[in-house]
């Protein structure tokens, strides 16, 4: 597991161990799982637990924002 990102009460972590799809887990009071696409493509949940309506759309938000730099990171982990 790598934290990769912290903002906003949230962590964003890359596990090691899992494969394609390429995704980070956000984890805050809830988790949730969020796709991150091709270098084309735009990231999506894939799931959530126990995150408020606010912290999903903030998580969805900043990796969005920082969606290249995450799967750039995702890819140097599982290179």
């Amino acid at each position: 597991m790598v934290i990769i990102h912290r903002e906003a009460g949230l962590r964003f972590v890359i596990f090691a161990n899992v494969h394609e799809p390429s995704r980070v887990h956000v984890f805050g009071d809830g988790e949730a799982k969020i796709d991150l696409g091709s270098a084309r493509g735009e990231a999506k949940l894939m799931e959530f637990v126990g995150l408020t309506d606010s912290d999903l759309r903030r998580a969805l938000r900043i990796v969005s924002d920082r969606r290249l730099e995450f799967l750039a990171r995702w890819r140097t982990i599982h290179g």
